[in-house]
Formats: C-alpha cells, structure tokens, sequence
C-alpha cells in the first residue's frame, strides 16, 4: 500500500512500549536479547531511552546522555518503566526512570535531551583507519550469545577474542541485519553489542555483566542521515581490570567519519 510504514524489525519489536499509565510504559523483555548471564544492556538501555522520549514527547529535544545503574538482571517478560521529568528549560530536558519488575527495582537511569546550540568551538578527533565492510568477513553468530543472532559484524579493529593478546582493543563494523534507520535506542543497543575489549586477553568465556553505563550521543544529524542498512564502526577499548571490575569506552562512528556517540561502562569480569 502507498505510504504504509514499513514492517517493524525484530528491535523494534523487541524495544516496543505499551503505556501503563501517567509517564509510565510497559515492555516486555525477550531473553533472545540475551548475552551470559542476561539481557544485555544496551538492549535494556534502548527501552529505557524509548520510555524517556515517549514521557517528553518533543522531537526537537534530542538524546544528549544517558546514564543506567543495572541493580539486578530482568526476566523475560513484563518490566515497568516509570518515568519523571525532572526539568525542563529552554534548552536541556532532564529525566529519570525506574524500571521494576516483580515489584523489584531493576534499572535505575537519568537521561538528558537538548536542543542544539551555538558553539563557542567546534574540533573533533579523526576515526581510526580500518578496511571497508566489504572487504571482511562476517563474523559467525556466537551460540552462547544468543543477541549475536540479531547483528551484521565485521571485525576489523584489535586481536581476536580469546587470543590471549596484550591489549583490551576491539571492534569493528556493525549494523542490524534488519535495515532500519540510526536512531538513539539503535545506538544505545550499539554501544554495549560488541564482545567486552578484555576478552582479547583472555584464553576463555567468562561473563561481563555491566553495572553501569553512560552514552553520549553527539551527532544525532548525522545519525539521521546514514542510510537504514549501512554499518557503523565501534571502538571498545579498556585499560583496567581489578577486583572482577573493568572500565569500557566506546566510540561509534559513522560510515564517513563523524563520531556518532561515546560510551563509558563498569561492568564484572567473573569466570
């Protein structure tokens, strides 16, 4: 049919919100979105980010930061997301969200949304230099990640996972499978889609499960322009490891060198 929208893509699906009452959604957490030991992040993050744009309902105010405290793993199924607009000005919007389930807190955020503004100075670092999509090989679904199933992965930044290399540097081209546009829950999903940079180190799986991440999204313009099936590059790098706890940042760019949004986790690395 002229001008029907198009079919939604299994992440949007998987991210789809039903309003549950006053500033307040209901998701429901497919366990396919998975990664040892349970839903990953950036797949939580996306729903999170989803409520808070639903609660302000003004798309001149785009996602800026987005800060999530994981306290304890959802289960498939039902989650709450309760939101507050904390303030709103001339420029910035901030809010907050508590996501429960079984009358439980599971997810504690706070999201910043704002205009754009003038700019004293305006400088930006270059993207890494790495191969073309084209010219690398898919990277094969992990069984163990059952999320793995869901992305396009082309490695082409730091060693192979599980090589036992002298450095936590990974990444590489990214994208859905599903073509569909670059908004801020896809990035949000990007920015924790990766393997963790330490598993280059490491000689075997063990678990990551983050505990809290931030994203900046810092050029939603060009987010807006890529086309719905080209890929993104991400960057993870980490440069410590202590007491089962690493640091993580991030950095996703666009196909011609903007940088897109910066990203900067805790998370456990536990056998």
């Amino acid at each position: 049919m002229s001008g029907a929208a198009p079919p939604a893509t299994a992440f949007d699906r998987g991210t789809a919100l039903e309003a549950a009452g006053p500033l307040a959604w209901t998701a429901i957490v497919d366990d396919s979105w998975s990664a040892p030991p349970g839903p990953n992040g950036g797949y939580l993050a996306a729903i999170i980010l989803r409520a808070m744009e639903a609660a302000l309902d003004d798309p001149e105010r785009a996602a800026r930061s987005l800060t999530l405290h994981y306290l304890r793993s959802p289960a498939a199924g039902p989650l709450l997301v309760e939101v507050a607009i904390e303030r709103s000005g001339r420029r910035m919007s901030t809010l907050t969200a508590r996501a429960t389930q079984g009358g439980k807190l599971r997810i504690l955020a706070i999201g910043a949304f704002g205009v754009d503004v003038e700019s004293a100075l305006d400088y930006a670092a270059l993207p890494p230099v790495v191969a073309r999509p084209e010219e690398l090989t898919p990277v094969p679904p992990l069984p163990q990640v059952r999320i793995s199933a869901y992305f396009d992965m082309r490695a082409a930044v730091g060693p192979r996972p599980f090589s036992g290399a002298a450095e936590s540097l990974t990444g590489g081209w990214l994208r859905f499978h599903e073509p569909r546009p670059l908004d801020a829950a896809a990035l949000a999903m990007y920015a924790d889609a990766w393997w963790p940079a330490p598993f280059t180190r490491l000689r075997g799986v063990a678990g990551a499960p983050t505990v809290d991440l931030t994203i900046h999204f810092r050029d939603p313009a060009a987010a807006a322009a890529i086309a719905p099936d080209d890929p993104v590059l991400a960057v993870f790098r980490s440069s410590t490891s202590r007491a089962g706890y690493f640091e993580e940042d991030g950095e996703l760019w666009s196909p011609d060198g903007a940088l897109l949004a910066q990203s900067r986790q805790l998370a456990l690395l536990v056998p």
